[in-house]
């Protein structure tokens, strides 16, 4: 799930902490429309990229737990509880 899905779904976090970066390793793999051919092989790949990773505390309020989300490159990777949330007078 990506980071504007959660938000949508979870409201504004109350806070947001930038880890740094991480180097992630991705595959990919597709198959050519095409007859196969030797002019048309097929597309298989690998390649490193450096994400972002984003660490965001939600707060539901007293009756339920609070949920610290990592985000790598914008997607949800681990959601961790925490104690029980408390009321936020500063909320509008």
């Amino acid at each position: 799930m990506h980071e504007v899905e959660v938000i949508r779904l979870c409201g504004e976090p109350i806070s947001v902490r930038h880890l740094g970066y991480v180097v992630r390793s991705f595959s990919y793999g597709s198959r050519s429309l095409l007859p196969r051919r030797r002019d048309y092989p097929h597309r298989y790949g690998h390649y490193l990229q450096e994400v972002e990773v984003t660490e965001m505390v939600f707060n539901f309020g007293p009756r339920k737990l609070m949920r610290k989300l990592r985000f790598e490159g914008g997607i949800l990777r681990s959601i961790r509880t925490m104690g029980y949330g408390y009321i936020d007078d500063h909320k509008e």
